[in-house]
């Protein structure tokens, strides 16, 4: 463990921060594996539990992978806070849910919410802990910022309060991994914080805001943007505590009042429509499918092509519900098949299963119409080829991981960022 940064990894699903963070056998997802790298950071305890099925086959197959030392299938709500090491940097994707506060507990150091408990474990892990970690590295759907839809933004509003409370120090993008040269167009908001006492949270009072987010921020390292900043900044400050920004703040808001980038200091937050400045190369569909390795129970027969068709089809027809009562329903068409000169479409849990689906992939090679396979998935998300290939996990199981997972690339960027901000404080 000498000079690495320890990590705890929650929601660890099947390991992409994991293989962000460390690589897979010391070598690195944006070179397809092939470049070795020395790892800066270190899992020292995970956990993964899902609450909605008997057999735990993601937890299976992170295991499997890398082993059962150090790894929680617990449900995180139930396990002690003096089960989890000290750590530098905790980090996961936790699901959204309703953030929403419904009391401060009495002799309790922190917030219940209604229904948002893998957030609120989170808050319970920073705020039991003596010893914080140091650094925080988040990953989200991107309708957090607008969620929920009565009082857009307040769910992240109280995030960041929340952090801001317990010396916490927040920076945030919403990323496009497709627009920065990665395969898949998949937009997910990640949220990086700093603990009071750090060199990064020291550092960021040498800049403006405005400087951090579209320069020197971790992630404007990592993903480089563009930003009318003169029409497009926001800053406002966090007022009252977490109860009453869960009832007030945005009070029937019809628009979201968080940007694509943002950060939050001592309360303030400023916050930036950005975009993005790349110049690299990009990666498609072509440049990951497989040629004549796929099984033929992916292919689509000609009887079956038609209905695909009619999915990923324009539609305006009259339809009856469950009632009888008649409605217009219309919908908009999708390139079908898929062209492989672009990133792909965003991988959704569904995509696995041989029913015709508007949703799902569909590609046409020399031997025709075909779904895309296990292997074809884990690459649009950067993981190593049958990353996800266990006995017992069937095929529909391994696409659902994928439509669940992240970019793998995201995050190895992003850490290499932070790797660069936390060595570049420790030399000082």
């Amino acid at each position: 463990m000498e000079n690495k940064i320890s990590v705890v990894e929650l929601f660890a699903g099947v390991g992409g921060f994991r293989l962000g963070l460390e690589g897979w056998k010391n070598k690195s997802a944006s070179s397809s594996y092939q470049k070795k790298i020395k790892p800066f950071f270190e899992i020292v305890w995970s956990n993964q539990w899902e609450p909605s099925t008997k057999t735990q086959h993601a937890s299976l197959v992170y295991e499997n992978r890398f082993g059962k030392n150090g790894h929680c299938n617990q449900d995180i709500s139930t396990v002690e806070i003096s089960e989890i090491p000290n750590h530098d940097l905790l980090v996961g994707g936790f699901p959204c849910q309703d953030y929403s506060v419904a009391t401060t507990l009495k002799n309790s150091k922190g917030l219940i919410g209604k229904k948002g408990v893998l957030w609120w474990s989170i808050h319970k892990i920073l705020s039991g802990k003596k010893n914080k970690p140091k650094y925080l590295f988040l990953e989200n759907v991107d309708r957090l910022l607008i969620s929920p839809s009565k009082q857009r933004g307040r769910d992240f509003a109280i995030i960041l309060k929340s952090l801001s409370e317990m010396g916490y120090a927040v920076e945030w993008r919403i990323v496009n991994a497709a627009d920065y040269g990665m395969p898949q167009r998949r937009r997910r908001i990640f949220i990086l914080a700093y603990l009071k006492g750090t060199s990064i949270f020291k550092s960021i009072k040498q800049f403006s805001a405005t400087d951090w987010i579209m320069k020197q921020g971790t992630l404007a390292k990592a993903f480089p943007v563009t930003s009318d900043v003169a029409t497009s900044s926001k800053v406002f400050k966090l007022e009252g505590d977490i109860v009453s920004i869960s009832a007030n703040f945005n009070k029937d808001g019809l628009k979201g009042i968080f940007e694509n980038a943002g950060m939050m200091k001592d309360d303030l937050v400023t916050t930036i429509k950005a975009k993005p400045d790349f110049d690299g190369p990009f990666t498609v569909l072509k440049n990951l499918i497989l040629n004549g390795e796929v099984a033929d129970d992916f292919y689509i027969d000609d009887a079956a092509l038609e209905k695909w068709a009619y999915f990923k089809g324009a539609k305006k027809e009259v339809r009856t519900n469950a009632q009888g009562f008649e409605y217009n329903y219309s919908e908009g068409g999708m390139i079908f098949p898929d062209s492989l000169n672009k990133p792909s479409r965003t991988i959704i849990t569904g995509e696995g299963g041989t029913s015709p689906s508007r949703f799902k992939h569909v590609i046409k090679t020399a031997k025709g119409h075909r779904r895309l396979s296990p292997i074809e998935l884990e690459r649009l998300n950067m993981f190593p080829d049958d990353h996800t290939k266990l006995e017992g996990i069937s095929d529909t199981k391994r696409a659902f991981f994928m439509g669940n997972a992240l970019v793998v690339g995201v995050v190895e960027k992003i850490a290499e960022a932070l790797k660069k901000k936390i060595e570049k404080g420790n030399a000082i």
